[in-house]
């Protein structure tokens, strides 16, 4: 049954303030925002130096972190904004999809601190806050919206005819992008997290010294692959059937590398969102995600003839990758429409996005 406490004031939602937790993999974030747009504070722990040396992230040693810094940076959360525990209106938290472990550590913090604040509490989807994100950038946006969502566990095309429900279009068949980007660069001999360390590397060198297929398969669809991509590009340092080790490249080559790796994803990405777009004339756009951030991806949006004109929402940095604030952002949405969570609400794997 949902928490039998206060309710949440719909009638002063635009100054309710809620409380967002996100640990669905690496990253531990805490925000508070006010009537769902002002952001008070957005406190984020980032896991990437723990996990660089083994190229991934390691379920164990992320709920680990989790479980060791989500407590104070709830704290810190709350001193930034200003506020105590007693001045939340409710609180939201990611209960899927992610690691399992991960996500049990958000989970089970949002439940106590709910019941120990009298407040409710809504588990939101992770997907779904990445799409949200949008009107957190942009408080005037509306729906019709058209959304790319890349990270490094999706890559997802959606479309909103109103908030808090994005319709699935199309998304990867294999790999997300932001996972092509780790494996190319684990490869090509660069660091973790590998999206900016391809970002970074390509900006000294050729986009075109390596020929790298599209990966946007039959005419019309609407989904991603990125999987022949990653394939092409073991096969061009290793030889077909990887007949040879890995061969030690010299920093230029690394560079044409990642400039090539790198030119081939995001030209597939807005591909796909111009695909979309003309399917959706009168729809504004926008994307999110870690992706998201990449400079080459916003220059080549930037630079699209068929997106020029367009109405665009481009979050800020600290709203592309996994952040608490818009975790509570779309919390505040589906408290103010009356939805609240059981205290029995389970962590799930999977998204529950159509």
């Amino acid at each position: 049954m949902p928490i039998p406490f206060r309710i949440f004031n719909q009638n002063n939602d635009k100054n309710a303030l809620v409380l967002g937790i996100e640990s669905s993999c690496d990253e531990t974030a805490v925000a508070v925002v006010r009537g769902g747009t002002q952001i008070l504070s957005n406190e984020i722990f980032s896991q990437a130096s723990l996990h660089a040396k083994h190229r991934g992230v390691v379920p164990e040693l992320a709920g680990r972190s989790h479980l060791e810094r989500i407590l104070p940076l709830v704290q810190q959360a709350l001193q930034k904004a200003g506020i105590q525990g007693d001045d939340l209106d409710g609180i939201a938290v990611t209960n899927r999809p992610g690691l399992i472990g991960c996500l049990l550590v958000g989970l089970s913090v949002a439940k106590a601190l709910a019941l120990s604040y009298g407040v409710p509490f809504i588990g939101v989807d992770h997907i779904q806050a990445h799409i949200h994100a949008s009107f957190l950038a942009d408080p005037a946006l509306q729906p019709p919206l058209v959304v790319l969502v890349a990270s490094g566990g999706h890559t997802s095309l959606f479309f909103l005819e109103k908030k808090g429900e994005g319709v699935l279009l199309g998304k990867t068949r294999d790999d997300a992008a932001g996972e092509a980007l780790d494996k190319a660069a684990a490869m090509i001999g660069l660091g973790y997290p590998g999206g900016p360390a391809i970002e970074e590397a390509a900006r000294g060198g050729n986009p075109k010294a390596l020929a790298l297929p599209r990966g946007t398969l039959e005419k019309g669809s609407l989904d991603l692959s990125f999987s022949g991509l990653k394939t092409a590009l073991l096969y061009h340092l290793r030889g077909p059937g990887i007949q040879r080790p890995f061969p030690k490249l010299s920093k230029q080559e690394q560079r044409d590398l990642a400039a090539s790796f790198q030119e081939a994803v995001m030209d597939t990405l807005c591909k796909k969102l111009e695909r979309a777009a003309l399917l959706y004339p009168q729809a504004a756009l926008s994307i999110g995600g870690g992706v998201a951030a990449n400079t080459r991806l916003r220059e080549k949006i930037s630079e699209s003839t068929i997106l020029k004109g367009r109405k665009f929402a481009f979050p800020p940095l600290a709203l592309c990758g996994d952040n608490g604030a818009m975790i509570a952002g779309l919390g505040h949405l589906l408290l103010s429409q009356g939805e609240t969570s059981a205290l029995d609400l389970e962590a799930r794997a999977r998204s529950q996005s159509r």
